[in-house]
Protein backbone atom coordinates (compact mmCIF):
# COMPACT_ATOMS: atom_id res chain seq x y z
CA UNK A 1 0.00 0.00 0.00
CA UNK A 2 2.86 2.48 0.66
CA UNK A 3 3.80 2.70 -3.29
CA UNK A 4 0.16 2.03 -4.31
CA UNK A 5 -0.72 5.28 -1.98
CA UNK A 6 1.25 7.63 -4.30
CA UNK A 7 -1.00 6.40 -7.46
CA UNK A 8 -4.27 6.35 -5.82
CA UNK A 9 -3.82 9.76 -4.90
CA UNK A 10 -3.29 10.94 -8.66
CA UNK A 11 -6.11 8.54 -9.63
CA UNK A 12 -8.95 8.80 -7.34
CA UNK A 13 -8.10 12.51 -6.76
CA UNK A 14 -8.36 11.93 -2.92
CA UNK A 15 -6.48 14.27 0.19
CA UNK A 16 -3.54 13.12 2.46
CA UNK A 17 -6.39 13.10 5.05
CA UNK A 18 -8.06 10.52 2.71
CA UNK A 19 -4.94 8.21 2.29
CA UNK A 20 -3.98 8.30 5.82
CA UNK A 21 -7.58 6.86 6.80
CA UNK A 22 -7.15 3.91 3.95
CA UNK A 23 -3.46 3.06 4.81
CA UNK A 24 -4.02 2.75 8.36
CA UNK A 25 -8.16 1.64 8.22
CA UNK A 26 -6.97 -1.85 7.81
CA UNK A 27 -5.34 -2.98 11.58
CA UNK A 28 -8.28 -1.34 12.79
CA UNK A 29 -10.63 -3.40 10.61
CA UNK A 30 -8.28 -6.11 11.47
CA UNK A 31 -9.86 -6.27 15.04
CA UNK A 32 -12.60 -7.81 14.18
CA UNK A 33 -10.43 -10.82 12.90
CA UNK A 34 -8.47 -11.01 16.01
CA UNK A 35 -11.38 -11.35 18.54
CA UNK A 36 -12.67 -13.58 16.29
CA UNK A 37 -9.64 -15.92 15.37
CA UNK A 38 -9.44 -17.04 19.33
CA UNK A 39 -13.29 -18.14 19.21
CA UNK A 40 -13.06 -19.92 15.69
CA UNK A 41 -9.41 -21.66 16.04
CA UNK A 42 -10.84 -22.93 19.38
CA UNK A 43 -13.75 -24.57 17.45
CA UNK A 44 -12.66 -25.60 13.88
CA UNK A 45 -8.46 -25.77 14.94
CA UNK A 46 -5.65 -23.64 14.27
CA UNK A 47 -4.72 -25.12 10.77
CA UNK A 48 -8.29 -24.75 9.24
CA UNK A 49 -8.38 -20.93 11.06
CA UNK A 50 -5.21 -20.45 8.96
CA UNK A 51 -7.25 -21.72 5.62
CA UNK A 52 -9.82 -19.44 6.56
CA UNK A 53 -7.63 -16.87 6.86
CA UNK A 54 -5.99 -17.27 3.31
CA UNK A 55 -9.60 -17.28 1.48
CA UNK A 56 -10.21 -13.85 3.37
CA UNK A 57 -7.14 -12.82 2.40
CA UNK A 58 -7.92 -13.80 -1.77
CA UNK A 59 -11.23 -12.34 -1.30
CA UNK A 60 -9.87 -8.85 0.28
CA UNK A 61 -6.68 -8.79 -2.61
CA UNK A 62 -9.22 -8.87 -5.65
CA UNK A 63 -11.83 -6.41 -4.18
CA UNK A 64 -8.69 -3.93 -4.12
CA UNK A 65 -7.65 -4.80 -7.35
CA UNK A 66 -10.81 -4.75 -8.95
CA UNK A 67 -11.48 -1.12 -7.40
CA UNK A 68 -13.53 1.64 -9.47
CA UNK A 69 -13.84 4.60 -6.65
CA UNK A 70 -12.61 4.94 -2.87
CA UNK A 71 -15.36 3.53 -1.37
CA UNK A 72 -14.82 0.54 -2.73
CA UNK A 73 -11.33 0.74 -2.22
CA UNK A 74 -12.10 0.40 1.34
CA UNK A 75 -14.69 -2.46 1.18
CA UNK A 76 -11.60 -4.55 -0.13
CA UNK A 77 -9.74 -2.85 2.52
CA UNK A 78 -12.26 -4.20 5.18
CA UNK A 79 -12.15 -7.94 3.91
CA UNK A 80 -8.67 -7.82 3.59
CA UNK A 81 -8.17 -6.46 7.25
CA UNK A 82 -10.31 -9.02 8.93
CA UNK A 83 -8.13 -11.48 7.22
CA UNK A 84 -5.05 -9.49 8.83
CA UNK A 85 -6.50 -10.05 12.07
CA UNK A 86 -7.11 -13.79 11.62
CA UNK A 87 -3.73 -14.49 10.39
CA UNK A 88 -1.38 -12.38 13.26
CA UNK A 89 -3.27 -13.96 15.97
CA UNK A 90 -3.37 -17.44 14.81
CA UNK A 91 0.23 -17.98 12.83
CA UNK A 92 2.05 -17.59 15.82
CA UNK A 93 -0.05 -19.50 18.08
CA UNK A 94 -0.56 -22.42 15.64
CA UNK A 95 4.03 -22.20 15.44
CA UNK A 96 4.24 -22.35 19.51
CA UNK A 97 1.90 -25.04 20.05
CA UNK A 98 3.47 -27.28 17.25
CA UNK A 99 7.04 -26.13 17.79
CA UNK A 100 9.56 -28.15 20.27
CA UNK A 101 11.15 -26.22 23.43
CA UNK A 102 14.76 -26.17 21.20
CA UNK A 103 13.52 -24.59 18.41
CA UNK A 104 10.18 -22.60 19.54
CA UNK A 105 11.97 -19.19 19.06
CA UNK A 106 13.48 -19.83 15.85
CA UNK A 107 10.30 -21.36 14.54
CA UNK A 108 7.72 -19.08 16.24
CA UNK A 109 9.68 -16.19 14.85
CA UNK A 110 8.75 -17.43 11.03
CA UNK A 111 5.31 -15.65 10.14
CA UNK A 112 7.16 -12.12 11.54
CA UNK A 113 9.93 -13.45 8.84
CA UNK A 114 7.72 -14.01 6.30
CA UNK A 115 5.83 -10.63 6.81
CA UNK A 116 8.52 -8.90 6.06
CA UNK A 117 9.21 -11.22 3.18
CA UNK A 118 6.18 -9.93 1.77
CA UNK A 119 7.18 -6.60 2.34
CA UNK A 120 10.07 -6.46 0.63
CA UNK A 121 7.76 -8.22 -2.16
CA UNK A 122 5.86 -5.85 -2.35
CA UNK A 123 7.80 -2.84 -2.18
CA UNK A 124 9.65 -4.67 -5.30
CA UNK A 125 6.15 -5.33 -7.16
CA UNK A 126 5.66 -1.82 -6.49
CA UNK A 127 8.32 -0.88 -8.34
CA UNK A 128 7.99 -2.99 -11.04
CA UNK A 129 4.34 -1.78 -11.69
CA UNK A 130 4.81 1.60 -11.46
CA UNK A 131 6.31 1.22 -15.07
CA UNK A 132 2.25 0.43 -16.13
CA UNK A 133 -0.15 3.11 -16.63
CA UNK A 134 -1.62 4.94 -13.91
CA UNK A 135 -4.85 3.43 -13.50
CA UNK A 136 -3.54 -0.11 -13.82
CA UNK A 137 -0.52 -0.26 -11.78
CA UNK A 138 -1.18 0.14 -8.26
CA UNK A 139 -4.54 -2.02 -9.02
CA UNK A 140 -1.69 -4.91 -9.91
CA UNK A 141 0.08 -3.74 -6.82
CA UNK A 142 -2.94 -4.68 -4.75
CA UNK A 143 -4.53 -7.58 -6.36
CA UNK A 144 -1.46 -9.67 -6.82
CA UNK A 145 -1.63 -10.40 -3.29
CA UNK A 146 -4.44 -12.81 -3.79
CA UNK A 147 -1.65 -15.36 -5.48
CA UNK A 148 0.17 -15.66 -1.71
CA UNK A 149 -3.12 -16.65 -0.51
CA UNK A 150 -3.83 -19.29 -2.34
CA UNK A 151 -0.39 -20.85 -1.17
CA UNK A 152 -0.91 -20.25 2.41
CA UNK A 153 -4.26 -21.60 2.20
CA UNK A 154 -3.01 -25.15 -0.03
CA UNK A 155 0.12 -25.10 1.60
CA UNK A 156 -1.07 -25.40 5.60
CA UNK A 157 -3.19 -28.20 4.54
CA UNK A 158 -0.34 -30.58 4.10
CA UNK A 159 0.28 -29.29 7.99
CA UNK A 160 -0.55 -31.46 11.03
CA UNK A 161 -3.19 -30.06 13.52
CA UNK A 162 -1.75 -28.01 16.64
CA UNK A 163 -1.49 -31.26 19.26
CA UNK A 164 -2.26 -29.09 22.24
CA UNK A 165 -5.73 -28.13 20.13
CA UNK A 166 -6.14 -32.04 19.71
CA UNK A 167 -5.72 -32.87 23.68
CA UNK A 168 -8.34 -29.82 24.35
CA UNK A 169 -10.82 -31.86 21.55
CA UNK A 170 -10.28 -35.29 23.76
CA UNK A 171 -7.93 -36.91 20.83
CA UNK A 172 -5.08 -38.07 22.62
CA UNK A 173 -4.06 -40.75 19.62
CA UNK A 174 -3.91 -38.00 17.12
CA UNK A 175 -1.83 -35.03 19.60
CA UNK A 176 0.56 -38.39 20.36
CA UNK A 177 1.55 -39.17 16.50
CA UNK A 178 1.42 -35.52 16.17
CA UNK A 179 4.11 -34.97 19.08
CA UNK A 180 6.37 -37.84 17.96
CA UNK A 181 6.31 -36.14 14.53
CA UNK A 182 7.20 -32.82 15.85
CA UNK A 183 9.57 -33.96 19.43
CA UNK A 184 13.53 -33.95 19.34
CA UNK A 185 12.94 -37.59 20.72
CA UNK A 186 10.39 -40.07 21.88
CA UNK A 187 11.32 -38.97 25.96
CA UNK A 188 10.45 -35.63 25.06
CA UNK A 189 6.97 -35.84 23.05
CA UNK A 190 5.84 -38.57 26.00
CA UNK A 191 6.78 -35.47 28.75
CA UNK A 192 5.12 -32.50 26.11
CA UNK A 193 2.06 -35.20 26.20
CA UNK A 194 1.74 -35.74 30.24
CA UNK A 195 2.50 -31.47 30.14
CA UNK A 196 -0.20 -30.71 27.98
CA UNK A 197 -2.77 -33.26 29.58
CA UNK A 198 -1.96 -32.06 32.86
CA UNK A 199 -2.92 -28.02 31.73
CA UNK A 200 -6.17 -29.51 30.13
CA UNK A 201 -7.35 -31.26 33.20
CA UNK A 202 -6.77 -34.86 32.03
CA UNK A 203 -5.96 -37.50 34.38
CA UNK A 204 -1.89 -38.33 33.79
CA UNK A 205 -2.80 -42.23 33.57
CA UNK A 206 -5.72 -41.72 30.81
CA UNK A 207 -4.49 -42.81 27.61
CA UNK A 208 -7.60 -43.42 26.19
CA UNK A 209 -7.42 -42.50 22.25
CA UNK A 210 -10.68 -40.18 22.45
CA UNK A 211 -11.48 -38.92 25.79
CA UNK A 212 -13.75 -36.44 27.63
CA UNK A 213 -12.19 -32.94 28.44
CA UNK A 214 -13.66 -31.31 31.09
CA UNK A 215 -16.04 -28.11 30.10
CA UNK A 216 -13.83 -25.60 31.87
CA UNK A 217 -10.67 -26.30 29.44
CA UNK A 218 -12.93 -26.32 26.44
CA UNK A 219 -13.22 -22.37 26.25
CA UNK A 220 -15.87 -21.27 28.72
CA UNK A 221 -15.21 -19.02 31.18
CA UNK A 222 -11.71 -17.79 29.69
CA UNK A 223 -12.51 -14.16 29.32
CA UNK A 224 -13.22 -14.03 33.06
CA UNK A 225 -10.25 -15.91 33.95
CA UNK A 226 -8.25 -13.60 31.75
CA UNK A 227 -10.06 -10.04 32.65
CA UNK A 228 -12.19 -10.61 35.24
CA UNK A 229 -10.33 -12.58 37.80
CA UNK A 230 -7.05 -13.18 36.68
CA UNK A 231 -4.34 -14.86 39.12
CA UNK A 232 -1.32 -12.98 40.31
CA UNK A 233 0.38 -15.10 37.46
CA UNK A 234 -2.36 -14.67 34.50
CA UNK A 235 -2.55 -10.70 35.25
CA UNK A 236 1.49 -10.76 34.70
CA UNK A 237 1.20 -12.36 31.70
CA UNK A 238 -1.65 -10.07 30.14
CA UNK A 239 0.18 -7.12 31.40
CA UNK A 240 3.68 -8.48 29.76
CA UNK A 241 1.68 -9.53 26.73
CA UNK A 242 -0.50 -6.25 26.12
CA UNK A 243 2.56 -4.32 26.89
CA UNK A 244 4.78 -5.80 24.31
CA UNK A 245 1.98 -5.29 21.57
CA UNK A 246 1.63 -2.01 22.45
CA UNK A 247 5.36 -0.73 22.77
CA UNK A 248 5.99 -3.00 19.47
CA UNK A 249 3.75 -0.22 17.60
CA UNK A 250 3.63 3.04 19.96
CA UNK A 251 7.34 3.23 18.95
CA UNK A 252 6.88 3.85 15.01
CA UNK A 253 7.28 1.04 12.72
CA UNK A 254 4.39 1.36 10.94
CA UNK A 255 5.27 4.94 10.03
CA UNK A 256 8.21 3.95 8.75
CA UNK A 257 7.09 1.25 6.68
CA UNK A 258 4.08 2.70 5.23
CA UNK A 259 5.20 6.17 4.42
CA UNK A 260 8.50 5.22 3.83
CA UNK A 261 8.18 6.92 0.71
CA UNK A 262 6.80 10.51 2.22
CA UNK A 263 10.02 10.29 4.82
CA UNK A 264 12.57 10.29 1.38
CA UNK A 265 10.28 12.73 -0.14
CA UNK A 266 11.29 15.19 3.16
CA UNK A 267 14.93 13.56 3.29
CA UNK A 268 15.37 15.21 -0.23
CA UNK A 269 14.66 12.40 -2.63
CA UNK A 270 12.03 13.70 -5.56
CA UNK A 271 11.52 11.26 -8.09
CA UNK A 272 9.29 8.71 -7.52
CA UNK A 273 11.65 6.24 -8.72
CA UNK A 274 14.02 6.62 -6.42
CA UNK A 275 11.60 7.16 -3.50
CA UNK A 276 10.37 2.98 -4.38
CA UNK A 277 14.13 1.90 -4.98
CA UNK A 278 15.05 3.30 -1.41
CA UNK A 279 11.47 1.99 0.10
CA UNK A 280 12.98 -1.67 -1.54
CA UNK A 281 16.06 -0.93 0.70
CA UNK A 282 14.14 -0.54 3.76
CA UNK A 283 12.38 -3.83 2.70
CA UNK A 284 16.02 -5.89 2.34
CA UNK A 285 17.09 -4.54 5.70
CA UNK A 286 13.81 -5.68 7.63
CA UNK A 287 14.42 -9.05 5.45
CA UNK A 288 17.99 -9.83 6.05
CA UNK A 289 17.74 -9.14 10.12
CA UNK A 290 14.67 -10.25 10.75
CA UNK A 291 16.62 -14.04 9.38
CA UNK A 292 19.23 -12.97 11.54
CA UNK A 293 17.09 -12.62 14.44
CA UNK A 294 15.58 -16.47 13.97
CA UNK A 295 18.84 -18.21 14.77
CA UNK A 296 19.53 -16.01 17.50
CA UNK A 297 16.38 -16.10 19.28
CA UNK A 298 17.13 -19.84 20.45
CA UNK A 299 20.76 -19.17 21.48
CA UNK A 300 21.28 -15.99 23.53
CA UNK A 301 17.64 -15.74 24.46
CA UNK A 302 15.01 -13.53 24.63
CA UNK A 303 15.60 -10.54 26.97
CA UNK A 304 19.12 -9.67 25.36
CA UNK A 305 17.73 -9.56 22.00
CA UNK A 306 15.02 -7.35 23.35
CA UNK A 307 16.64 -4.76 25.17
CA UNK A 308 20.05 -4.50 22.80
CA UNK A 309 17.60 -4.24 19.95
CA UNK A 310 15.12 -1.54 21.62
CA UNK A 311 18.61 0.66 22.52
CA UNK A 312 19.20 1.01 18.73
CA UNK A 313 15.77 1.94 17.67
CA UNK A 314 16.24 4.66 20.31
CA UNK A 315 19.28 5.76 19.06
CA UNK A 316 18.16 5.86 15.33
CA UNK A 317 14.95 7.27 15.86
CA UNK A 318 16.65 10.28 18.09
CA UNK A 319 19.17 10.47 14.88
CA UNK A 320 16.24 10.64 12.43
CA UNK A 321 14.72 13.17 14.13
CA UNK A 322 17.50 15.36 14.57
CA UNK A 323 18.67 14.77 10.59
CA UNK A 324 14.98 15.55 9.26
CA UNK A 325 14.44 18.61 11.50
CA UNK A 326 18.27 20.22 9.91
CA UNK A 327 17.16 19.05 7.01
CA UNK A 328 13.06 21.09 7.78
CA UNK A 329 15.37 24.36 9.00
CA UNK A 330 17.94 24.48 6.38
CA UNK A 331 17.65 26.89 3.09
CA UNK A 332 19.77 24.64 1.01
CA UNK A 333 20.34 21.27 0.82
CA UNK A 334 22.53 19.25 3.41
CA UNK A 335 23.81 16.54 1.87
CA UNK A 336 25.38 14.65 4.98
CA UNK A 337 21.63 15.46 6.84
CA UNK A 338 20.04 13.34 3.75
CA UNK A 339 22.65 10.38 3.71
CA UNK A 340 22.38 10.50 7.71
CA UNK A 341 18.38 10.44 7.28
CA UNK A 342 18.30 7.61 5.19
CA UNK A 343 20.94 5.80 6.91
CA UNK A 344 19.21 5.65 9.99
CA UNK A 345 15.96 4.99 8.37
CA UNK A 346 17.80 1.90 7.34
CA UNK A 347 19.50 1.12 10.95
CA UNK A 348 16.12 1.62 12.76
CA UNK A 349 14.44 -0.99 10.41
CA UNK A 350 17.42 -3.42 11.45
CA UNK A 351 17.23 -3.01 15.19
CA UNK A 352 13.39 -3.56 14.97
CA UNK A 353 13.80 -6.60 12.82
CA UNK A 354 16.70 -7.92 15.30
CA UNK A 355 14.74 -8.09 18.50
CA UNK A 356 11.25 -6.08 18.70
CA UNK A 357 9.52 -7.50 15.84
CA UNK A 358 9.84 -11.41 15.82
CA UNK A 359 10.06 -11.35 19.60
CA UNK A 360 6.64 -9.67 20.21
CA UNK A 361 4.98 -12.53 18.13
CA UNK A 362 7.48 -15.00 19.68
CA UNK A 363 7.55 -13.89 23.25
CA UNK A 364 3.05 -13.42 24.05
CA UNK A 365 2.28 -16.58 21.94
CA UNK A 366 4.43 -19.00 24.23
CA UNK A 367 3.79 -17.07 27.57
CA UNK A 368 -0.11 -17.86 27.92
CA UNK A 369 -1.69 -21.11 29.21
CA UNK A 370 -2.89 -23.87 27.01
CA UNK A 371 -6.91 -22.93 27.91
CA UNK A 372 -5.82 -19.32 27.53
CA UNK A 373 -3.80 -19.27 24.69
CA UNK A 374 -5.76 -18.44 21.34
CA UNK A 375 -7.95 -15.62 23.60
CA UNK A 376 -5.24 -14.14 25.61
CA UNK A 377 -3.15 -13.83 21.96
CA UNK A 378 -6.39 -11.97 20.25
CA UNK A 379 -6.05 -9.84 23.29
CA UNK A 380 -2.28 -8.96 21.75
CA UNK A 381 -3.09 -8.79 18.36
CA UNK A 382 -6.07 -6.38 19.22
CA UNK A 383 -3.79 -3.90 20.86
CA UNK A 384 -0.92 -4.12 18.33
CA UNK A 385 -3.57 -3.37 15.46
CA UNK A 386 -5.58 -0.40 17.44
CA UNK A 387 -1.82 1.23 18.09
CA UNK A 388 -0.78 0.08 14.28
CA UNK A 389 -4.31 2.17 13.20
CA UNK A 390 -3.40 4.93 15.15
CA UNK A 391 -0.05 5.27 14.34
CA UNK A 392 -0.96 5.11 10.43
CA UNK A 393 -3.59 7.18 10.17
CA UNK A 394 -2.05 9.93 12.48
CA UNK A 395 1.27 9.85 11.05
CA UNK A 396 1.20 12.87 8.51
CA UNK A 397 -1.29 14.47 10.52
CA UNK A 398 1.12 14.47 13.29
CA UNK A 399 3.90 15.81 10.70
CA UNK A 400 2.15 18.54 10.12
CA UNK A 401 1.40 19.68 13.52
CA UNK A 402 5.13 19.03 15.76
CA UNK A 403 6.96 18.86 12.54
CA UNK A 404 8.34 15.22 10.96
CA UNK A 405 11.03 15.42 13.06
CA UNK A 406 9.24 16.25 15.93
CA UNK A 407 7.14 13.17 15.35
CA UNK A 408 10.14 11.42 15.53
CA UNK A 409 11.84 12.46 18.60
CA UNK A 410 8.22 11.51 19.90
CA UNK A 411 8.39 7.85 19.22
CA UNK A 412 12.02 7.81 19.95
CA UNK A 413 10.29 8.53 23.61
CA UNK A 414 7.89 5.91 23.84
CA UNK A 415 10.60 3.06 23.14
CA UNK A 416 12.60 4.77 26.01
CA UNK A 417 9.73 4.08 27.66
CA UNK A 418 9.26 0.57 26.09
CA UNK A 419 13.00 -0.08 27.52
CA UNK A 420 12.23 0.16 31.20
CA UNK A 421 8.91 -1.51 30.59
CA UNK A 422 10.59 -4.55 29.18
CA UNK A 423 13.56 -4.84 31.86
CA UNK A 424 11.60 -4.83 34.70
CA UNK A 425 8.77 -6.83 33.43
CA UNK A 426 9.79 -9.51 31.18
CA UNK A 427 11.13 -12.42 32.40
CA UNK A 428 13.51 -14.72 30.40
CA UNK A 429 11.80 -17.74 28.85
CA UNK A 430 14.37 -19.11 26.64
CA UNK A 431 14.60 -23.23 27.00
CA UNK A 432 11.17 -23.70 28.89
CA UNK A 433 8.13 -25.57 28.19
CA UNK A 434 4.90 -23.95 27.37
CA UNK A 435 3.42 -25.72 30.58
CA UNK A 436 6.27 -24.31 32.45
CA UNK A 437 5.79 -20.47 31.98
CA UNK A 438 3.55 -19.97 34.45
CA UNK A 439 5.94 -20.55 37.04
CA UNK A 440 7.91 -16.89 35.50
CA UNK A 441 5.04 -14.90 36.03
CA UNK A 442 3.03 -13.67 39.04
CA UNK A 443 6.11 -11.96 40.83
CA UNK A 444 6.53 -8.58 40.10
CA UNK A 445 9.65 -8.16 41.71
CA UNK A 446 11.02 -10.50 40.10
CA UNK A 447 14.32 -9.05 38.63
CA UNK A 448 15.07 -8.19 42.24
CA UNK A 449 14.39 -11.81 43.21
CA UNK A 450 16.48 -13.31 40.13
CA UNK A 451 19.41 -11.48 41.05
CA UNK A 452 19.64 -11.93 44.52
CA UNK A 453 19.22 -15.87 43.96
CA UNK A 454 22.02 -15.60 41.52
CA UNK A 455 24.42 -13.96 44.43
CA UNK A 456 23.40 -16.10 46.67
CA UNK A 457 23.81 -18.95 44.67
CA UNK A 458 27.13 -17.60 43.09
CA UNK A 459 28.51 -17.19 47.32
CA UNK A 460 27.50 -20.74 47.93
CA UNK A 461 29.60 -22.02 44.90
CA UNK A 462 32.27 -20.33 46.54
CA UNK A 463 31.79 -20.71 49.85
CA UNK A 464 30.62 -24.19 49.81
CA UNK A 465 32.93 -25.76 47.50
CA UNK A 466 36.34 -24.15 48.03
CA UNK A 467 38.15 -22.01 45.13
CA UNK A 468 39.21 -25.39 43.48
CA UNK A 469 35.43 -26.70 43.19
CA UNK A 470 34.01 -23.44 41.71
CA UNK A 471 32.07 -24.35 38.40
CA UNK A 472 33.42 -23.32 36.04
CA UNK A 473 30.97 -24.40 32.84
CA UNK A 474 27.52 -22.46 32.74
CA UNK A 475 25.05 -22.82 35.73
CA UNK A 476 22.46 -25.05 35.72
CA UNK A 477 18.56 -23.76 34.68
CA UNK A 478 17.13 -21.69 37.86
CA UNK A 479 20.73 -20.43 38.73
Amino acid sequence: MSGAALYIKDDFKVSDTQIEILIGILNIYSLIGSLAAGRTSDWIGRRYTIVLAGAIFFAGALLMGFATNYAFLMGGRFVAGVGVGYALMIAPVYTAELSPASTRGFLTSFPEVFINGGILLGYVSNYGFSKLPLHLGWRMMLGIGAIPSVLLAVGVLAMPESPRWLVMQGRLADAKKVLDKTSDSKEESMLRLADIKEAAGIPEDCNDDVVQVPKINRGEGVWKELLVRPTPAVRHIIVAAVGIHFFQQASGIDAVVLYSPRIFEKAGIASSDKKLLATVAVGFVKTIFILVATFLLDKIGRRPLLLSSVAGMIASLATLAISLTVIDQSHKKMIWAIGLAISTVLSYVAFFSIGMGPITWVYSSEILPLKLRAQGASIGVMVNRVTSGVVSMTFLSLSKAITIGGSFFLYASIASVAWVFFYTCLPETQGKTLEEMGALFGNFRWLRDSKREKRRNKANEINGDGASNVQLGPVSNGN
